[in-house]
């Protein structure tokens, strides 16, 4: 049997419209009901996550920012919190300004860009989320970010990302969570590291655990899980890894999984 279900959003739970159809929103409640915890993964910010939780009735910690911080639903108690630190911070700033690049990060849960363009317009109407202008970052930068994120063309990011994994190595996260998304993190925020540690408190073996994903940033996830799972629009290199291929996220990809390796096997438990 497993005891816990980490499911990504956008790609994975999320249709393209952005929404959790109501077949799926029965069957993760379902599976609750039963005793089955079910929790969030995801690279968004925690106030991004968290009204997808509420939709769900979820009451437990959420991880987001790829893994960076855990936090219960009412915000009562950060769990786990993995910094960028300054120097990796400061660097990332000189990049965006050497090559003209849209960065934007986040500290304490706010989002934070050096000017309004159309890239973050449309990452806050996609996210739902508010935001400050803060034309020199290297002001905050002291602090460490939460994360760092580059929007730009996917053919450029690709080569962004090889260059900044080797100029930073194993002091920092990189991986793309969209075509044209790519996120930097403290090296022990990823969805794995995350993952492990709320099951460990949880009193979840690894092996009882079900992650679900879509995409690059989703490799740890579908690595370190008990049973991991790609979705059908899912990226080739998470499909290769993965034990399970599920329908697309427009076609209830998360339903179909809960239905096959939850619901149904307890159904059978019970006649």
């Amino acid at each position: 049997m497993y005891k816990m279900i980490a499911i990504d959003l956008d790609g994975t739970l999320l249709t393209d419209e952005l929404i959790i159809p109501p077949g799926t929103v029965k069957a993760i409640q379902k599976a609750v009901e039963l005793g089955t915890i079910v929790t969030i993964a995801t690279g968004r910010m925690f106030t991004s996550a968290k009204p997808f939780a509420k939709q769900l009735g979820l009451n437990v910690p959420l991880i987001t920012y790829q893994g960076a911080i855990i936090k219960d639903v009412d915000e009562i108690e950060v769990m786990y919190e993995r910094l960028i630190p300054p120097d990796i911070a400061y660097k990332l700033i000189d990049i965006s300004l050497e090559k003209n690049l849209h960065l934007q990060v986040y500290q304490d849960d706010i989002l934070y860009s050096p000017s309004e363009n159309k890239k973050l317009l449309d990452y806050v109407e996609m996210a739902k989320v508010p935001y400050k202008i803060e034309p020199d970052l290297t002001k905050i930068a002291g602090r460490g970010f939460t994360k760092a994120l580059f929007i730009e063309d996917s053919d450029y990011l690709d080569s962004l990302q090889d260059e900044l994994r080797t100029s930073f190595g194993e002091q920092a996260h990189i991986a793309k969570s969209k075509a044209t998304f790519l996120e930097v993190t403290h090296p022990e925020a990823n969805k794995a590291s995350a993952l492990l540690y709320l099951a460990q408190k949880l009193g979840i073996d690894q092996s009882e655990i079900i992650g679900i994903g879509d995409n690059h940033n989703d490799l740890e996830l579908i690595k370190t899980a008990g049973l991991g799972i790609a979705m059908g629009n899912g990226v080739k290199e998470l499909k290769e890894i993965a034990e399970y291929i599920s329908l697309t996220n427009n076609e209830e990809g998360v339903r179909h999984v809960i239905e096959k390796f939850i619901l149904e096997p307890m159904d059978t438990i019970i006649k």
